[in-house]
């Protein structure tokens, strides 16, 4: 049975970056399209980023488009989360998600995931 961890979190200025990342054990991750989402006190739940079983289709919210990239490394059963520019508003605790789905299916849509991970914290604070 599929299982996901987060790491990565921790307390950063803001403008500086950090990489998540969510690592698989259970299973190969080669077959499932994977999403991270975030969700702040208060806030609903949010998709941020998600990829691809392939690898070669990621979508992004607008919030983050152009500072976070998505990556997988189905070798090492493992995506990563770059983050760049961050802002307060990105602190959350950021959760990573699985969906079996072959070809370029993603999807930042919450509900679409069956498989998460338990959250690791964010905060961007000076």
């Amino acid at each position: 049975q599929l299982q996901l961890v987060e790491s990565g979190g921790r307390l950063v200025q803001p403008g500086g970056s950090l990489r998540l990342f969510c690592s698989a054990s259970g299973s190969t991750l080669d077959y499932y399209a994977i999403g991270w989402f975030r969700q702040a006190p208060g806030k609903e739940r949010e998709g941020v980023a998600c990829i691809s079983s392939d690898g070669r289709t990621t979508n992004y919210a607008d919030s983050v488009k152009g500072r976070f990239t998505i990556s997988r490394d189905n070798a090492a059963n493992t995506v990563t989360l770059l983050m760049n520019s961050l802002k307060p508003e990105d602190t959350a605790v950021y959760y990573c998600a699985a969906e079996p789905a072959a070809g370029s299916w993603n999807s930042l849509v919450d509900y679409d995931h069956t498989t998460w991970g338990q959250g690791t914290q964010v905060t961007v604070s000076s």
